[in-house]
């Protein structure tokens, strides 16, 4: 995966309250959540969630979908997967 897009997934789960979230997103799998249900949890200012949330959209950590009029907010398995491989990639490399 490209560098680039990695340093920007690492960018934004950097901001401890993005990364609170990104966590509780986590913990709903592959269903997601109501950001309703996280604004509730986490007790975030409805303005100050949507901003968090739409900078990991952009990131590509996690995905939006309706349903009626709830949004569901669900983290992308495969790019954070991407994100731990890069890291763990060449793990111990130097030892061999």
């Amino acid at each position: 995966m490209d560098i680039d897009v990695i340093a920007k997934a690492l960018k934004e789960l950097g901001h401890p309250t993005r990364l609170a979230i990104f966590k509780r997103l986590v913990k709903s799998g592959e269903q997601g959540i109501a950001v309703g249900e996280v604004q509730e949890e986490l007790q975030i200012p409805g303005s100050t969630l949507s901003h968090h949330i739409s900078s990991l959209a952009s990131a590509g950590l996690i995905t939006q979908r309706r349903e009626g009029r709830v949004l569901y907010c669900v983290v992308e398995y495969d790019k954070l997967l991407s994100v731990i491989a890069f890291l763990q990639d060449e793990c111990c490399i130097d030892e061999q």
